[in-house]
């Protein structure tokens, strides 16, 4: 789409408190763009930056128009939350764009970094920013976590953790998400794949589709990056857990190679990176000792490689883990049900809470007790539950204590369990 981004000077975002669309609305405050967006729940992790900003926030109920706007923006989840906005905003007859759509636009004017694949994106592109401003180069960078060392884009505020980071210089680096083939909207500088698996599988008819839709982001960049295994060896020990992270840690340092950032730079802003948020997270320790933490992993490969980081630090015979885990999407549960049945192994305890259905419709014939039951069969104390409320009840009589690790994991909202259940710092 040709639109000129220096002409805009108003943008509305519909569903502006998602994780990455969140992002977009500060780097739009950012350029001196006028921010305002509806959400339907608030998120203070997301939403209290944009207020600091000068944007302005309307939650969902208190909206009684769509505000007029030079460009309207929505997050995918609101195709189905909230399509009665979108239909509004088309017929204003302005641009109304997804917001990988939106950011395609903004990365016209840089020289693109677009970190992809079906695991490690969030991680790399952190650790890539780290490396990048370690070296003096000052990207922009849109990713879809918090990261402590961004600055805030609120003037004298200071560092602060954030999804965005506004930086001066020609290159932006990028979270590429290749659900609905949004990815395609970059032509980078570097293109990375971390990896390729069967995933979004409400979108793509099978890992071909897959494969095809990567194959057309490599044509789209002008350095290619898909195969890091040389760097491997080089990487330095880590702060954050897991051969996983060791991989993601490679392929940044591919990316540095390219840029030619020397290789002590690379390494020390690698040896300092401390993760992101919900990234297998250690959120803190009760009273009693048990240790917190927050997962997004919710694809069975990401599961099984967070229990193994988690296994690294305490061997079993040690501390019990106890997952409590959201599925997130009945397609995703679906197509994947084999490889979630098995991807438990490396926990004492699984509880699941009700499928999270962000985009789809509800599908009887599969259900977090069916996945339960499955998980059983594998040998692991596994237990399902109708709601929150039921969870909660049974994580509280567990009476965990310092002999025990609870995780919270899934891309939904599992995270609120531990907040209600426990007390932590």
């Amino acid at each position: 789409m040709d639109i000129d981004i220096k002409q805009v000077k108003k943008i509305f975002f519909i569903g502006i408190g998602g994780i990455g669309i969140s992002a977009l609305a500060k780097m739009a405050i950012s350029r001196g763009i006028e921010v305002s967006g509806v959400n339907d729940e608030d998120t203070p992790k997301t939403l209290d930056s944009i207020r600091e900003a000068g944007g302005t926030v309307i939650m969902e109920g208190d909206l009684k128009e769509l505000p007029e706007a030079d460009m309207y923006v929505y997050s995918d989840a609101w195709i189905y939350r909230g399509p009665e906005l979108l239909e509004a905003a088309k017929k204003t007859g302005k641009p109304t764009l997804s917001y990988f759509e939106a950011l395609g636009i903004f990365a016209k004017e840089y020289k693109v970094i677009a970190i992809s694949g079906t695991h490690g994106k969030t991680t790399t592109t952190a650790m890539v920013a780290e490396i990048l401003i370690e070296a003096g180069l000052d990207p922009t960078v849109v990713v879809g976590s918090f990261v402590k060392k961004f600055a805030s884009p609120v003037a004298g505020l200071g560092p602060r953790d954030s999804n965005f980071r506004k930086g001066n210089s020609e290159y932006l680096i990028v979270e590429a998400d290749e659900y609905n083939r949004h990815f395609l909207q970059f032509y980078p500088y570097i293109g990375v794949v971390t990896n390729i698996e069967a995933d979004h599988l409400d979108y793509y008819k099978d890992l071909a589709d897959i494969q095809d839709a990567f194959d057309q982001f490599y044509t789209q960049s002008e350095h290619k990056i898909k195969d890091y295994s040389k760097y491997i060896s080089k990487v330095p020990e880590l702060l954050v857990p897991g051969e996983h992270n060791r991989l993601n840690a490679a392929a940044a340092m591919a990316v540095a190679d390219i840029l030619g950032i020397s290789l002590d730079v690379t390494k020390k802003a690698l040896s300092e990176f401390k993760g992101t948020w919900r990234r297998l997270e250690k959120r803190g320790v009760t009273p009693l000792g048990t240790i917190i933490y927050d997962d997004y992993a919710h694809h069975p490969t990401e599961i099984k490689a967070s229990l193994q980081a988690l296994r690294e630090i305490y061997p079993k015979g040690g501390k019990n883990i106890v997952v409590l885990f959201q599925p997130h999407l009945y397609s995703r549960t679906k197509a994947l049900f084999g490889d979630f049945a098995l991807s438990f192994t490396g926990a004492d305890k699984a509880l699941f809470l009700p499928i999270y259905f962000a985009r789809e419709d509800k599908d009887e014939t599969v259900s977090s007790f069916k996945l339960a039951q499955a998980i059983r069969l594998q040998g692991v104390n596994a237990e399902a539950f109708t709601d929150f409320e039921a969870a909660e009840a049974h994580v509280r009589s567990l009476n965990l204590k310092e002999n025990d690790i609870f995780v919270t994991m899934g891309a939904g909202e599992a995270y609120k369990i531990a907040d209600s259940v426990f007390r932590f710092s």
